[in-house]
């Protein structure tokens, strides 16, 4: 019996590497991998061994005879992958090996990433211990001899995976667990609630290491930039999501769920967290790692629907397949379709197999009157799906109390008294660093930022925020790859002061 990847596939392709008969795809060499939503396994490769599911670190594999009620339409997409026209048949990685055309060829281990024996442990410090900076310590700590500091603002590491990651995708935080491991590792030393910027400077940091790599992420969100934004009641997305993660810097009172009606602008998957969260029985909730005054004003909440609102149609929307099919399976929850244009009916009705779309096919659509409350004749909780709606004004007096929205057949207001952003994230200016405004990263070149010699960057700092948290495995890689390169070649600055000295100046700036 084979097995399948499910929901919680975080694309960081240790599967892939285990595998004996490369039935895993798409795999880092093929085209694909950049852009998948998740990865598959072909049911007529696949030999039952178990070595992915023991690998994968956030259990996202399964036997597909043992796939919980919730994850059984997993087993067909792995399929589908590899039916003709699917995705998973116009490509395929060159095979490495002539013995057939399956496995892969087994040799001697490689260790390209390891220094010349006679180079001594460079000193390397990471900014960021969220995926991106953990990836790169990972890869330093396990084929080189480098001595890692790792440095966070928060007092608390982890970075996305701590205060990103939804508290009910429990085995999707469980890949921080295996970046924890490095925490003590006996060549690292963490400095938590160290500020870059404020308590240290860049220099300061760069003079006491051989090279700085900065994985400081995407800090903060995307506006609307309609009237009204700013207005209490409307919120980011960013905010909501670390409230209910217990941020630091979020207080516990910063979102009010005393309305009946949420609109949720944006329809990525930080969209549907924030929704499937809003609706979802707080008992539910209750043994997961939710913040406890999160939890209380859930318990306490009045939210019975919750609008995502998407400027574009059903084949553009920009969650993945995979966490579309998780709010199917919502207990006591209804999904619909707001069927204001006939546009939309038509794509579902359209879509093939393989199109995002046909996941809502199934799905009732009614022209929703937005006047009648959502809690008329009793109905349970929902969540509505707008396509094809651009939010125009955040109306009220002095709180949000609706939302002006276009499209279709023209203007309209939806009453509401709280509505999300959630239409991206954006990077930060970082202290020391340079900064383009336009894709608000920090100018790099293959991780070596642009007239910094021995400063790198790595994660969505470096690449603009796309992709999860596998994505950064291979974004770490490249990164580090170019400081050994540099380092091989001469070009970092040796430290001037040793460990010592940096833990006397981090402690003198302390007090």
């Amino acid at each position: 019996m084979a097995f399948a990847i499910t929901q919680t596939c975080c694309n960081d392709a240790t599967c892939v590497a285990v595998c004996p008969v490369n039935c895993i795809h798409p795999t880092p060499a093929e085209r694909a991998f950049g852009s998948t939503e998740m990865l598959h396994i072909d049911p007529k490769t696949c030999i039952d061994c178990g070595a992915c599911a023991d690998a994968c670190p956030v259990d996202a594999v399964f036997p597909v005879d043992r796939l919980p009620d919730g994850l059984r339409e997993y087993a067909r997409l792995n399929s589908a992958y590899f039916e003709p026209g699917g995705p998973g048949g116009t490509e395929r990685a060159p095979e490495t090996t002539d013995t057939g055309p399956n496995f892969h060829a087994w040799g001697a281990p490689a260790f390209d990433r390891v220094l010349p024996p006679d180079f001594g442990p460079l000193r390397v410090a990471i900014v960021g211990t969220g995926p991106a900076g953990m990836y790169a310590a990972k890869d330093l700590l396990l084929h080189t001899r480098a001595e890692v500091t790792l440095i966070d603002r928060l007092p608390v590491a982890g970075g996305l995976v701590r205060y990103g990651v939804a508290p009910d995708h429990a085995a999707t935080r469980k890949v921080g667990e295996t970046f924890a491991r490095f925490h003590t590792h006996p060549r690292v030393r963490m400095y938590l609630g160290l500020d870059v910027g404020t308590d240290i400077t860049a220099e300061e940091l760069a003079a006491h290491h051989d090279a700085v790599v900065y994985a400081v992420g995407a800090a903060t969100d995307r506006r609307l930039g309609i009237p009204g934004e700013d207005r209490p009641g409307c919120v980011s997305a960013t905010t909501f999501v670390a409230w209910y993660n217990a941020h630091p810097e979020v207080a516990p009172d910063a979102v009010d769920l005393s309305a009946e009606r949420v609109v949720v602008v944006g329809n990525g998957n930080v969209a549907l967290d924030v929704a499937r969260i809003l609706v979802t029985d707080p008992e539910a909730l209750a043994g997961t790692q939710i913040a406890g005054h999160a939890l209380a004003e859930l318990r306490r909440s009045k939210v019975r629907e919750v609008v995502v609102l998407g400027r574009r149609g059903p084949q553009d929307a920009a969650y993945t397949r995979s966490e579309l099919l998780a709010l199917k399976h919502l207990p006591g929850v209804d999904l619909l379709i707001d069927d204001h244009d006939p546009r939309i009916g038509t794509t579902i009705d359209a879509a093939t197999p393989r199109d995002k779309a046909a996941v809502l096919r199934g799905l009732p659509r009614e022209s929703v009157d937005w006047s009648v409350p959502p809690d008329a004749g009793g109905r349970p909780r929902r969540i509505v799906f707008r396509f094809l709606s651009a939010p125009v004004a955040v109306c009220g007096d002095e709180d949000a109390r609706a939302l002006r929205v276009t499209g279709g057949t023209g203007e309209r207001e939806i009453p509401a008294g709280l509505v999300l952003r959630a239409v991206g994230y954006r990077g930060v200016p970082q202290a020391g660093l340079p900064f383009d405004e336009a894709t608000w990263t920090v100018p790099n070149e293959r991780g070596r930022v642009t007239g910094r010699p021995g400063t790198y960057v790595v994660g969505w700092s470096k690449r603009g925020p796309s992709g999860g948290i596998g994505a950064n495995r291979a974004c770490a890689a490249e990164t580090v790859g170019s400081l050994l390169a540099d380092a091989v070649a001469g070009t970092l600055t040796p430290a001037a002061g040793g460990p010592r000295a940096f833990r006397r100046l981090v402690r003198r700036r302390r007090r």
